[in-house]
């Protein structure tokens, strides 16, 4: 249908008045989805239950005061004290059970008042929540990502060091060890580390735990795990193979000079692609005391020009090698096992995620307990915004060669836009509690739609 000019342009450049005033008005209407879900796991209750070893009365309670949390981290806020430019919100009161919320001096006493106890609560409460989905999937293989992650600070909590840190040195941080689970996309479990640790600080307990914890809840389920070079030793590589677990390990070049070698004296290579080969061998360092499995790759690379560029001339391009060592007890060929290994890159766009749009690059408070505890909310809410699309929507994806998540998950930030930052008014014609919203066609389809989904999970 075609308008005419006059139904289209607005002349008008006159700024309104502004009145303010108690309308019940929502900024964040989308939310009741995470009501809906909030309920169907018991995550109040359950949070509640996490605290109960506590003996500190408080009007709000320390599991209530974690749901604000979660709920501040799913609006996008990353401060505390940004909490009050949605205290009055009402749909953000419904989810949290609240008439009024708590201000930040409150969270603050909540957070200095629990204990370790109260983090290993959180942290179990976690674990469970994420096993209790892979229950439901029956799947034949579960892939395990260890990594650690840097959380930067200016402030001088307790328990932050001076460590490595590639962006910003000299920062005090902290350097937390994280387990994440490929196929979901979320984070099974994390250890919390100072910042001057070396990766491997804890490691081998802390790995052990995460893959017994799945194999009694999902006995007959083939596990297999995947880390980076820090965490080459012969102390783990013996604990992955007497829990029975496929692995794959890079290989720090810098460590073994035999590598360099071998590499050296090379001269067969099985070509992978046409830019890169492969061979491998049974070896052992000399300190180890039986050989494993070690696939060399090279692969064909640019070599940096660190010369003057000269725009007005031809400048050949000159080539080299990358190389690359990989431990493994998979039996796959080399191809396959590369691709396996690299699938590795997905747990790095899963930190970057966390720190962009879920506030785990921010420490809020000067104690060891507090900060872990808004830690665990900030994984938690990232873990129930997968929860949530993997309840409405259906799997597209099967078991590939780098494990790739199942459901292509769009992230936090989208469904913020999408679905949670929705303008919307709470009234009751005929005494109906009813949330307005405005009729746009998509939203309505997107709400409706997962509404109808979670009811029937539930």
């Amino acid at each position: 249908m075609k308008c005419s000019k006059a139904d289209t342009i607005h002349k008008s450049q006159h700024l309104p008045a502004l009145r303010f005033e108690d309308q019940q008005l929502t900024s964040f209407a989308g939310l009741i989805l995470f009501q809906q879900l909030f309920a169907i796991v018991s995550l109040r209750e359950r949070l509640r239950l996490c605290f109960r070893h506590l003996n500190v009365k408080s009007i709000f309670g320390h599991g209530r005061i974690v749901l604000l949390l979660i709920v501040h981290f799913l609006l996008g806020y990353r401060q505390l004290r940004e909490l009050r430019f949605y205290s009055d919100d009402p749909v953000v009161q419904r989810v949290t059970g609240l008439k009024r919320l708590p201000d930040v001096a409150t969270i603050s006493r909540a957070l200095s008042h629990a204990d370790d106890k109260s983090v290993d609560n959180l942290q179990r409460l976690l674990r469970q929540m994420v096993l209790e989905r892979l229950m439901t999937l029956d799947l034949r293989t579960v892939t395990l990502d260890f990594d650690g992650s840097v959380i930067g600070t200016g402030r001088f909590a307790e328990g932050t060091a001076i460590g490595f840190n590639r962006k910003k040195k000299g920062q005090r941080s902290y350097y937390p060890l994280f387990c994440t689970v490929a196929q979901t996309g979320q984070v099974f479990a994390v250890l919390h580390r100072s910042g001057n640790v070396h990766d491997a600080n804890g490691a081998e307990e802390f790995i052990r735990h995460c893959i017994e914890q799945v194999q009694q809840a999902l006995p007959g389920v083939r596990i297999e795990t995947r880390m980076d070079g820090a965490f080459f030793s012969q102390t783990i590589v013996q604990t992955l193979e007497a829990l029975g677990v496929e692995y794959t390990l890079s290989v720090p070049f810098e460590r073994l000079v035999a590598l360099k070698q071998k590499v050296e004296q090379r001269q067969r290579w099985s070509s992978i692609t046409r830019d890169c080969d492969a061979f491998e061998t049974l070896w052992k360092p000399k300190s180890w005391t039986r050989r494993h499995r070690f696939v060399f790759i090279r692969k064909r690379a640019k070599q940096q020009c660190k010369e003057p560029v000269q725009l007005d001339l031809f400048q050949p391009v000159e080539y080299g090698f990358d190389f690359k060592v990989i431990l493994t007890n998979k039996s796959l060929t080399p191809a396959r096992l590369l691709a396996f290994h690299n699938g590795r890159g997905s747990q790095e766009s899963l930190f970057a995620e966390l720190k962009s749009g879920n506030a785990m690059a921010y420490v809020p408070t000067r104690t060891w307990v507090g900060n872990q505890i808004y830690l665990v909310a900030a994984l938690m809410a990232h873990n129930l915004s997968r929860e949530l699309q993997m309840r409405t929507t259906q799997p597209e994806r099967s078991t590939a060669e780098k494990r790739p998540a199942l459901w292509p998950f769009a992230s936090l930030a989208t469904i913020r836009r999408r679905v949670i930052q929705r303008a919307g008014r709470l009234i009751r014609p005929q005494g109906q509690l009813t949330l307005s919203m405005s009729a746009n066609e998509a939203v309505k389809n997107e709400l409706l739609q997962s509404l109808a989904a979670l009811e029937a999970a539930a």
